[in-house]
């Protein structure tokens, strides 16, 4: 029989690797000696840490030459939150060459050009909130009047659009329309344009694709202006959308995907990259589970089963709230 201590006391193999430690904070000064530390904190530390040793080896290749498309894929509640001005950033410097988000990734940046969300509360009366006139995204509060301005702006634009159809003979596809709602952010905003991210895709010609465009106020900005005049003719194309965005995966040496949350934006990116083998790095941040098989709670291993990412790809998934670990992220990488 075997002794209990000799089963509490089992022997164990040698093995190497990172000692597990955090920072000794005496021994750092700044935040970038901070976050050297989360490859060897564990957990979703440690995932964090590998997210920015794969962001920063894709933009050594860049910088070296070598061509690394970058998708970025984000639902509309990263643009709801203050990481709307980080991507922004992102684009403007040239970090992404290709964006897919949901509608209200599209309108809700606009918004923001004319008036600023609200922090507020999580604990509220809900119903109070909706005789005010006051919308909620979790603690951030928005204000019907910044879509009353929103249509201001829309009505017009969409007058804009359908003239720009009839002269083509054709209608736009969603990337197009996004690019010319760029332009006319360009034309009719100020200074404060320039944290916009339609406003800076537009300006470094970066596609930003939007298949579902109208599951927002979009649509219903499109729902009146067709309703209040009888318009059968304004069409946004999608069809062709999906060939441009394939094709600039199909097309790439190689591919990087950074992808927060989930939904269309992530489905959208790794499928395209579907058609070239899969993408040859991916990291995902997200708080969705995989238990329920979403492709939103998907890991990266699962993509790999469909051929969306490559065997040997340079992955991770950060399981985590994108507005705690992004910004660290992308200021590690960029500046760090």
């Amino acid at each position: 029989m075997t002794k209990p201590k000799d089963i509490v006391l089992k022997k164990s193999e040698g093995i190497e690797g990172t000692p597990i430690e955090g920072p000794w904070l005496d021994e750092v000064s700044s935040l970038e000696e901070v976050l050297d530390y989360y490859g060897r904190i564990g957990f979703q530390a440690t995932h964090l840490g590998k997210a920015i040793e794969i962001w920063r080896r894709v933009e050594k290749r860049r910088a070296e030459g070598k061509e690394v498309r970058v998708f970025l894929g984000y639902t509309s509640n990263i643009v709801s939150s203050g990481l709307r001005e980080l991507i922004a950033w992102l684009v403007k410097e040239g970090k992404v060459d290709v964006i897919v988000t949901t509608a209200g990734g599209i309108e809700e940046d606009f918004i923001k050009a004319l008036k600023p969300f609200i922090l507020g509360d999580w604990k509220v009366n809900d119903a109070e909130m909706r005789e005010r006139g006051i919308n909620r995204i979790g603690n951030i509060f928005v204000p019907n009047d910044r879509y009353i301005e929103f249509e201001k702006y829309m009505i017009p634009f969409f007058e804009r659009v359908l003239e720009m159809e009839k002269e083509r003979g054709k209608p736009l596809t969603a990337s197009e329309f996004i690019y010319e709602l760029g332009r006319y952010m360009d034309e009719k905003l100020g200074k404060e344009k320039e944290r916009s991210i339609i406003y800076w895709a537009y300006r470094r010609n970066v596609p930003i694709f939007c298949p579902a465009i109208t599951d927002g106020s979009m649509g219903d900005m499109l729902y009146f202006f067709k309703e209040e005049r009888g318009d059968r003719e304004l069409v946004i194309d999608i069809a062709n959308d999906i060939v441009k965005l394939n094709n600039l995966a199909v097309t790439a040496k190689e591919t990087a995907s950074i992808i927060l949350g989930g939904s269309l934006p992530k489905h959208a990116i790794i499928n395209a990259n579907l058609f070239r083998g899969g993408t040859d790095y991916a990291i995902y941040i997200t708080t969705a589970v995989p238990w329920d098989g979403s492709l939103s709670g998907a890991p990266p291993s699962e993509g790999v089963s469909w051929g969306k990412i490559r065997a040997k790809a340079d992955y991770v998934e950060i399981w985590a709230d994108a507005t705690l670990v992004f910004p660290l992220l992308v200021w590690k990488v960029m500046k760090g």
